[in-house]
């Protein structure tokens, strides 16, 4: 936290949980980190990121529906299965970041805090003070459901795509 941050005055310095463990200080890293910061860019460089896994997936399915349908021979079943295939990598992607961001919404939210003290075999529960439970639950509101609403709009998104390829594919057959 910011030294001149106001919510250090809380009464989080009785707080057994580690510092790490702590969902305020979970939600900063997940922010910073190279993958999950994705989902926290404007709205043109996200939809650039997410085109750019799309056409990784493309060059990786494309091969494999090549496999099956030759471009020279089905030139429409190709392109459908290859970008199909790339919606479905993009998809398990989007999945491990809508996952993360959805964890740390719900540590956020949640009363109590589950922490381990030194490993796995010695987890304790820590009650939040309702100063820290009050904070932790605004960041989740305004920071972190927007961009799980924003995420549920690219599925949505991929999945009309998914949709509309479907219908195209029954046309052709």
């Amino acid at each position: 936290m910011l030294p001149d941050d106001p919510t250090q005055n809380l009464s989080i310095a009785a707080c057994p949980v580690p510092s790490e463990q702590l969902p305020l200080n979970e939600y900063e890293d997940l922010k910073e980190s190279w993958f999950f910061r994705w989902a926290t860019l404007e709205r043109s460089r996200y939809v650039s990121k997410i085109i750019w896994v799309w056409l990784w997936s493309w060059a990786i399915a494309a091969p494999i529906a090549a496999a099956s349908f030759p471009f020279e021979k089905y030139p429409a079943k190709f392109l459908l299965t290859s970008s199909g295939g790339g919606i479905l990598l993009l998809g398990l992607v989007l999945i491990r970041l809508y996952l993360g961001w959805s964890y740390i919404s719900s540590r956020l939210m949640d009363a109590n805090v589950f922490y381990e003290e030194s490993g796995w075999y010695d987890g304790q529960t820590w009650i939040k003070p309702a100063e820290v439970l009050a904070r932790d639950r605004l960041v989740a509101s305004y920071q972190i459901q927007p961009i799980l609403k924003q995420m549920q709009v690219t599925f949505a998104v991929l999945a009309g795509l998914w949709g509309i390829g479907a219908i195209i594919w029954q046309l052709l057959n």
